[in-house]
């Protein structure tokens, strides 16, 4: 049985917008409105909210009319209000309750209101900064397997394999039983074998530095850093192209015949949604970890986006509120 909310007024919080369209340069935290919640929503104080390249690049173009654009998508933090007769996607809840949210819209906050079919409960085994971030590089891995229907006993390549989608699919590649061979930097590789996968320097002579590691071939690519190296030795190492896909090489994906995937796309949305409680489930077991690089206070966003940008943060970064 679902608590009564806590209040019934709305309150004021601290939260990070986008005032019109462009970069992490015209980023402003703003004071805004936190209403009370309804039926069917909880409000959750932000305990640590998770930070992606994507929050940036959803704000770069648009109309300006649809601006002011809060910023962030996925959120960890304690309960505050719930709405009358509401429960959360994963069963009742009540006040002080910690949670994980996923998709949230304006989740560099300190508080906010949200649909309670996108929270859940927060395993007491992680962290809030790793549950804050577990999420959208979870559900993004996870949609990868689903459309190359990925099986155990497949060799797949994963370019990029120590960011954060390629450090999630590693996980889930060796929870199916399938072989995964990632490809980064020297200076990544025991990040790459320590999530379960065998490592391969990129750059010039990857394909045959691949074909020695998988001398029966290579069953499925998965590519998460969009440059043409990676389309290319996808294309020369696996027969069948509808067992390619990428979340970068948007321009490429057509031409070459491979499939390319977004949050946006219906079907993925639908999927990503549905796989959030799994997703949940093995990191509470130990299954699915999220390592975390650095957490910044809510009020230093714009340090954190810079190193976040630079493509080196080493791990994921949260914003402490």
């Amino acid at each position: 049985m679902a608590v009564a909310a806590a209040s019934t007024v709305a309150s004021m919080t601290k939260q990070w917008v986008a005032p019109r369209p462009g970069g992490s340069d015209v980023f402003e935290l703003v004071d805004v409105e936190v209403p009370a919640p309804g039926p069917g929503e909880v409000t959750v104080r932000v305990r640590a909210a998770g930070m992606n390249p994507a929050d940036a690049k959803h704000t770069q173009r648009g109309d300006p009319a649809d601006f002011p654009v809060p910023i962030g998508y996925e959120v960890a933090g304690v309960v505050s209000a719930v709405g009358p007769d509401t429960a959360i996607a994963s069963g009742a809840v009540a006040v002080g309750d910690e949670v994980v949210a996923f998709r949230v819209r304006g989740g560099w906050t300190e508080e906010i209101t949200l649909p309670a079919a996108d929270v859940f409960a927060k395993p007491g085994s992680i962290g809030f900064p790793e549950a804050a971030n577990l999420l959208l590089a979870g559900t993004t891995a996870a949609d990868l397997i689903r459309v190359t229907a990925v099986q155990a006993g497949d060799t797949v390549l994963v370019h990029g394999a120590s960011g954060a989608v390629g450090v999630s699919l590693l996980q889930q590649l060796r929870a199916l039983g399938a072989r995964a061979i990632g490809t980064a930097s020297a200076a990544n590789a025991d990040a790459v074998r320590g999530f379960g996968g065998d490592w391969v320097a990129y750059g010039d002579g990857l394909e045959a530095r691949v074909r020695d590691l998988a001398a029966s071939g290579v069953d499925v690519a998965l590519d998460c850093v969009g440059s043409d190296e990676a389309v290319e030795v996808s294309l020369a190492l696996v027969a069948d192209r509808s067992r390619i896909a990428t979340i970068a090489a948007f321009g490429r994906a057509a031409d070459a015949g491979i499939t390319a995937i977004g949050g946006a796309q219906p079907d993925s949305a639908a999927f990503r949604d549905s796989v959030r409680a799994r997703l949940i489930d093995l990191a509470g077991r130990g299954e699915l970890v999220v390592p975390v690089a650095r957490t910044f206070p809510l009020s230093e966003a714009r340090a954190a986006l810079e190193l976040l940008e630079s493509g080196h943060p080493g791990g994921k970064i949260a914003l402490l509120p």
